[in-house]
Formats: C-alpha cells, structure tokens, sequence
C-alpha cells in the first residue's frame, strides 16, 4: 500500500492539496476555490486526490497552513500545523536550493520572505490594498475582455509600456482607463499595468528589504508572464518559477509533515469527505474582552472551538 503526506493549505481565494511519497516527490496536486466555504473545498479536495491516486493509500502525515489551518487541522487531524510564511519558505528551499528571496503573490494578498543559509531572517506582508494580487488582476482581465490566461501573453507583445500609476487598486484602475482614452495599444497598457504592479510590490511589500539572488517567484500570479517580466526588469535578474508555483503553501506543508514522521498520524481518513461538518462562532460574554470564538461540529457533535484568550471555551470538554 503506497504510504503518502498531505499537505493542507486553505485560504481565503484557494484551497491547494498537495501529496507526497516517502522521497518528497509530488505524486498529485488539487486547486480549488474557496468561494466561502472552506470546509466543502476540503472535502472536494480530498474526493478528487482520491480519484487520482485511488483508495488503496496509506497517510503517514498531515501538514496544514494558510489563514484556514486551525480550521483545517481540526476536521482532517493535522501531525503539524504551520503559518504560511514557513509552509512557503520551506517549499521553496526544497524546490531551489539556496534560495534567497521569496516572492509571493496569492489571489488576495503578497508576502516577501528573506531567507540566509536557509534559515528565515525577515519578511513581510500586504493584506491592505489588493494592488498586484490576483483578485485585481482577474478583475482588470475581465474589464478589458481578455481571458486572463492570455494577460501575460499580450503584456510581452508590448513594444512601449506606458507607465501607470499603481500605487493602489483604485488609482491603477483609472489611470488604465486613461491611458485607454488617449488611444494607448493595449499591448502597452497591459505591459505598464504589471510594470507598475511590481513597483508597488517592491517599494511597499520589499521595502527595506535586501533582495538577493537566487529569487523564487510563486503564489498563482507567478503563472502571469507579463508579471514575471516585469520582476525581472526590475530586479536586474532572473526569477525562478517553480513547477509546483500554484499550491507551495501546500507542498510546504506536506514536506513539514514528511519531516516529523509521525509514528501514527492523525489523520481521520478520507471517509471525512462523506461526513456532515458545520462551523459556527459567537461571541463571549464572560469579560471584557468578548472574544469571537469559532467551533467546528461533526454533526451535533463540537469537535474544537478556539479564539479565546482564556481558554474558558477552548479548553472545554467537546460535547
């Protein structure tokens, strides 16, 4: 029976899968949208890994990362749960070797990893203007009637890229329509728009930072040729993109769990897709601090809850 790792990483836009064998090596991924519900993205999840390697596997681990993990590890059973930001530096060691910089644009948010002899030594994130991530740039696609798998494609057709204010979403998008009226090419607009992504990316996100060769860039938007284009003009080299760029997060933290091989996982099995999952929250009335607790139930069943300070919830019997 072929013994594989899981890693789990769910977050606002995606919810990636990814398993691996005992060597490291990729054996399937799954991408999905979230769209809201990341308990049945799980679970579609899973279905579909099943169908592509079958049911006759063993899980000797499982890893669980992005803003959903918690949530995650609590209805698969994770061995190891992980932010985003080790989950990904971690996948993109594995992928390059010596990697010193990590450039990471997801559908809702970006982050700049820094890391020295392997070892993570700064970074930093952007969850405040959607400049630069996918979700903006998806948006812009479907504005100028451009499927956004050919973007990239038209963007590096572009003989003068016009400059574009991209300081924020809102001055990007009406600097573009500007640019339109004065009879710019498309081509060019295109060009300037993932041009002026990356400045805003680097003078916010990379601030400070000092970026040095070799620069991995991954996250969804990395598939976008125009973006990566226009990193490498800026940085003055050349970006790798990874083969598994889309689901790092996911290949992380399945490596994680490779890591630690658990005697037992605690994994719950892939019967979990056919069960009933709801997750609820309120808010606690005990102290001033009125925490959000959220709980996950299998059934009428409280599997976990957790965000309270105190533990008065958290620590409680399930019931």
């Amino acid at each position: 029976m072929p013994t594989i790792y899981l890693g789990i990483d769910v977050g606002s836009v995606s919810t990636n899968i990814v398993a691996l064998d005992e060597q490291g090596n990729v054996l399937s991924s799954v991408y999905l949208r979230t769209r809201g519900q990341p308990l049945q993205a799980i679970q579609e999840g899973l279905r579909q890994l099943v169908a592509t390697l079958g049911k006759d596997i063993s899980v000797a681990g499982v890893g669980t990362t992005g803003s959903g993990r918690t949530l995650a590890a609590v209805m698969v059973g994770a061995d190891v749960v992980k932010n985003e930001i080790t989950a990904h530096a971690v996948a993109a060691s594995y992928a390059v070797p010596g990697v010193q910089t990590v450039l990471e644009i997801g559908g809702q948010d970006s982050k700049i990893i820094i890391l020295r002899q392997g070892i993570v030594t700064d970074f930093a994130m952007n969850t405040v203007c959607a400049a630069g991530t996918g979700s903006f740039l998806d948006q812009q696609a479907a504005r100028l009637g451009i499927p956004i798998e050919e973007f990239g494609r038209r963007a590096l057709e572009s003989r003068s890229p016009v400059r574009i204010a991209g300081r924020c979403a809102v001055f990007a998008e009406s600097d573009m329509i500007h640019k339109q009226q004065q009879g710019h090419p498309l081509e060019d607009i295109i060009a300037g728009l993932c041009e002026a992504l990356v400045r805003n990316y680097l003078n916010n996100v990379g601030k400070g930072k000092e970026i040095l060769p070799p620069v991995v860039f991954q996250g969804g938007v990395a598939a976008n040729a125009g973006m990566r284009q226009a990193f490498n003009r800026a940085l003055g080299t050349e970006v790798i993109v990874p083969e598994h760029y889309g689901v790092m997060g996911a290949l992380g933290a399945a490596l994680l769990a490779r890591e630690i091989r658990p005697k037992a996982s605690a994994f719950r099995g892939f019967e979990l897709t056919e069960r009933e999952f709801r997750s609820g929250g309120f808010e606690c009335q005990g102290c001033a601090n009125h925490c959000e607790v959220v709980e996950l139930r299998e059934g009428r069943q409280v599997l976990a809850r957790w965000g309270d300070r105190c533990g008065k919830w958290s620590n409680a019997v399930a019931v």
